[in-house]
């Protein structure tokens, strides 16, 4: 182990893989990484130039340009720089979370991404949840959990 502990957190949506991230992150001092805002963060890059979210090549030949870093508030919450810019707000707009879904199918974009989120596991100790986290972002974690609920609990 390097000195830091990530754990891996995958499910189906709506099944509370991020409710429990956050909480378990804050209770063992470990980052909440959400990836879904890394990936928001590209749709948003794709969109504010008027690109196709589902075109690979237009969307890949952005990629090279993109700064994308996450930092923390005094709150521990993430926030999502892109190329300077503080767009934590401006990622959860419900056209971003389109392009998001979109965006965050595409092999180049996974690629791009993958290495930015072992990075943060390597060099801190997280809980990360979010597509393929368990086996293709963690496949190492030291803990990995497959969290479902049913559509009661959910409710």
């Amino acid at each position: 182990m390097n000195g830091h502990f990530a754990v891996a957190i995958d499910g189906p949506s709506g099944a509370g893989k991020s409710t429990l991230a956050r909480r378990a992150a804050k209770e063992f001092g470990f980052l909440y990484v959400d990836t879904g805002a890394i990936y928001r963060t590209v749709g948003l890059a794709a969109h504010r130039r008027g690109i196709d979210c589902h075109d690979e090549t237009a969307v890949a030949a952005i990629l090279p340009e993109l700064a994308i870093r996450m930092a923390y508030n005094e709150a521990g919450e993430q926030c999502m720089f892109l190329n300077g810019e503080d767009v934590s707000k401006a990622i959860r707009a419900p056209e971003i979370s389109i392009c998001a879904s979109d965006v965050s199918s595409l092999p180049a974009v996974r690629a791009f991404l993958l290495e930015m989120q072992r990075r943060t596991a390597r060099e801190e100790s997280v809980i990360m949840d979010g597509r393929d986290i368990g086996t293709v972002v963690l496949p190492d974690a030291e803990l990995k959990i497959y969290l479902t609920a049913s559509a009661e609990a959910r409710a």
